[in-house]
This record gives C-alpha cells, structure tokens and sequence, in this order.
C-alpha cells in the first residue's frame, strides 16, 4: 500500500467538525471516508491535520490516507474529479501527493496557520463567514497585544477546559490585524501546534483589548495567569479558516 496526502477545503458551517465522533455521523472525517472508500471500492481511513471544531472551516486542510490503486498519482486529475463528484458541495478535493510511508499529516506538520475575520459595517455578503463587530476598535492596540503573543508559550489561558494535552505550550511565530477591505480586518496567526479553541479565545481577548475594556498590562497577566477563566470569550466559529499547514519537502515523493 502507498501512502498519500489529500489537500482539501471544507466549509464547516453544517459539520460538527473534522474529527469523527461516535454520537454523529456529520463529520468531515466521516464523510471523507465513506465517499472515497466508495469510489476507490476498498475500506480508506484518514488521519487528519488537527482538529478542528464545530462551524470552523479550512482552506488547506491535509489528511493522509493508505490504499491499494496504482494510478491515484498518475491519473490525479481523474481522482480528484471522481472525488469531487461524490462528495457535498461543502467539502472539495483539491491536490494528491505521494508521501514517504512514515509521513503523517498532523505529527510530520511543523507549522499551521488561521485567519480570523472580522467586519465592522453590515454586510450580508461576508456575514457568513466573518464576524460583525460594533463599535470602534483600536487594532494599533490590538496589534501591540497580538505581538505579546511571541513572547511566550503556555498558552493555557487560551486552551480550552479538561483537554487531554500533554502540554500547553505552543510556538507562536506570527500574530498580526490587517485590513483587507472598507471596515475588514483579518487576524493572521501562525504557530508550531494550536491548543483546542486557542485562536478563538485570543481573539475574543484581543477585541476586548481593541474595545478599551482590558488594557496591554492586563492581556499580559492573563497570559501569565495560565488560567482560561481570566481570558475573554471565544468568538464564533464561522469566521475562523484553517489557510495553511507545512511540511519538510523530504516526506513528498516527486
């Protein structure tokens, strides 16, 4: 058997997440394997990137997945076609590629990247997928907290309750508000591993900081604090995007 990674995009307004759960079926994971066991007619089990939570979606999503067919590289284009066929519109196939047998789509990552979006005049072109947020918000400050995020590693405060991690600590390399359009902005995080709800909680911190109601001292004692009951709300799944996963070249085989 040849092992390979599937890139693919999923919108997970309707899902209840990526992982596979015994008390749903509506699954990303699930219904990626039902389909392409289906067309590839023999049992295919995927090991995803991470989790990702209910309502959140993914633009380079990877899983990795074992089977028996021959041409899956040859004839990309054929299986990404038959693929997209099968599945819901919320969910496309977008790349295959070879991988050393002991690739793994989340252990072999060395970094992950999100994008968090948010608006701030009513739009219901964007308001599926992006947050709307009253009043004014001094993203200076919120960048000057964002950049605090580097200068440590426990993220504790931002995890959420009674996960079975072994450890909190993640390393932040990228934490930045840019302006993408008339009253859009985008929060850009990118880190070695994510803790479970972390960009949303940092978010939700991040807009109380923006909105005056915390200031830098006290986003920097909540991090200190290590205690996800002194950090602000998560903000709502939808306008949350899994944009980018990396990997050492040498696990592809060309």
């Amino acid at each position: 058997m040849a092992r390979y990674f599937l890139t693919l995009s999923y919108n997970g307004t309707n899902f209840n997440g990526w992982q596979m759960q015994d008390n749903t079926a509506n699954t990303v994971q699930q219904v990626l394997e039902e389909k392409v066991s289906m067309i590839l007619k023999e049992k295919i089990e995927f090991s995803g990137c991470g989790r990702t939570d209910t309502g959140v979606n993914a633009k380079n999503y990877i899983a990795h997945f074992e089977s028996n067919c021959k041409d899956l590289i040859g004839n990309k284009e054929h299986w990404i076609y038959k693929f997209n066929t099968v599945l819901p519109i919320e969910i496309a196939v977008q790349d295959i590629r070879a991988v050393l047998p002991e690739a793994h789509a989340r252990y072999s990552a060395r970094s992950r990247t999100y994008y968090y979006f948010i608006h701030q005049k009513k739009n219901p072109f964007i308001d599926n997928f992006s947050l709307y947020v009253y009043g004014d918000l001094d993203l200076e400050l919120m960048n000057k907290a964002a950049a605090m995020l580097l200068e440590h590693t426990d993220f504790t405060s931002f995890s959420k309750l009674h996960t079975q991690n072994k450890t909190n600590n993640c390393v932040i390399t990228k934490a930045i508000w840019q302006k993408t359009g008339d009253c859009q902005w985008r929060f850009t995080i990118s880190a070695d591993r994510f803790l479970r709800g972390m960009v949303r909680a940092i978010v939700g911190t991040l807009l109380l900081v923006g909105k005056n109601k915390i200031s830098l001292n006290d986003f920097k004692k909540i991090i200190e604090a290590k205690d996800r009951n002194a950090a602000g709300p998560n903000v709502a799944p939808n306008a949350l995007f899994l944009v980018g996963i990396y990997y050492p070249k040498e696990i592809f085989i060309e």
